[in-house]
């Protein structure tokens, strides 16, 4: 049984070992970065294969209730189908904020649900006896 064991366990670990070439390592042709006593920073890096990141970063409005990190940058890489694909960002109190060619956008808000937007707000109250009604 034991012996059973065993060779069921060599045979795992021998097809759980990687197939076929070791992948050769990819050379960093480029690496900067720079971290600051007040938190702020940046970044850089650059490699063979047509990876590229930059980013920097500060903290605004500090000590204050509205303190926030705000940081921007950009990335981009070369994909399986040849393309190189870049991604600008912002990342602050808003959010994550992607911008690339490639990435998806929502349609445009029809004109007659923006005006909708635009009466509620400016209607607040009619909100509040709906509210009330309901209740």
């Amino acid at each position: 049984m034991k012996t059973a064991v065993v060779l069921l366990a060599l045979a795992a670990v021998a097809l759980a070992r990687p197939q076929g070439p070791t992948p050769k390592p990819i050379a960093i042709l480029k690496l900067a970065s720079d971290v600051q006593p007040d938190g702020s920073f940046t970044y850089e890096y650059e490699t063979e294969n047509g990876i590229k990141a930059d980013a920097r970063g500060a903290l605004i409005n500090a000590g204050t209730e509205n303190e926030a990190l705000t940081q921007q940058g950009s990335f981009s890489f070369v994909a399986d189908d040849g393309q190189t694909y870049s991604v600008t960002w912002v990342a602050d109190e808003n959010g994550f904020q992607p911008q690339g060619a490639h990435l998806p956008v929502p349609p445009a808000i029809p004109e007659e649900i923006l005006k909708s937007l635009e009466y509620n707000a400016a209607h607040p109250e009619e909100d509040e006896e709906v509210s009330k009604r309901r209740n």
